[in-house]
């Protein structure tokens, strides 16, 4: 192709971005709602999911790798058409939302589950021992010394997973869920121009990761004086 021949005056209309970013930046409430309980929730599932997997019971443990594997590798996007559209088939129904949450809970407790289960193997078998040793029941050597210490080593793969969560849940789109990406769909057909919304959104997605990168670097600087 020939440079002269492309249409730079399409690549980004700035005045169409700005009329319209007002309500594509409506979506904002979904990508958070969705991508921040998606982590949450992950969270505990995920711990739950590490415990599992570290247990001495090899039921829970296989149960657990079984669960792991087949989450990470499921595509996320094939999850949420399975309860979107498939669910339905058998009686269950899930509104968009609910199923976008549901649907990136239980993926994002899979990876969630894998680095919280290296971060307590990290902690060296040695504190285990010596705090049992002092009388300490092994739940509280768990959540009063081996969590807050496996903590500050999850801190940096953990914000990984967020990061991950917000830019995978324009996913949601494709269920109908009106997030940033499904109204920058609709602004870029209405128009028909889908570069600058496109774009727009790109600035978009990057300002909210920027933002929690923010707070990565907050929650190292707090863990590593802890």
């Amino acid at each position: 192709m020939n440079i002269s021949e492309i249409k730079w005056e399409y690549i980004f209309n700035i005045e169409l971005a700005i009329e319209n970013f007002g309500y594509v930046l409506s979506g904002i409430g979904y990508t958070l709602l969705i991508s921040g309980l998606g982590f949450l929730l992950g969270l505990v599932w995920g711990f739950i999911l590490s415990l599992m997997r570290i247990s001495e019971n090899k039921i829970l443990s296989r149960l657990a790798t079984i669960y792991i594997s087949f989450m990470r590798g499921t595509p996320t996007l094939v999850l949420l058409f399975i309860l979107y559209f498939g669910f339905p088939f058998i009686g269950v129904y899930f509104n968009a939302v609910t199923a976008a949450v549901i649907g990136f809970t239980l993926s994002s407790a899979a990876y969630i589950a894998e680095i919280i289960r290296s971060a307590l193997n990290a902690i060296d078998n040695g504190q285990w021992e010596a705090a049992m040793s002092l009388g300490l029941s092994r739940q509280k050597v768990l959540w009063k010394i081996i969590v807050p210490q496996a903590l500050r080593i999850a801190v940096p793969p953990l914000s990984n997973v967020i990061l991950d969560l917000v830019k995978s849940s324009s996913l949601a789109a494709m269920i109908t869920v009106p997030d940033i990406f499904q109204n920058a769909k609709i602004v870029g057909g209405r128009e028909n121009d889908y570069m600058t919304v496109y774009i727009m959104v790109a600035l978009i997605y990057w300002g909210i990761c920027s933002g929690y990168e923010v707070l990565q670097r907050k929650l190292e600087k707090e863990f590593g004086s802890y």
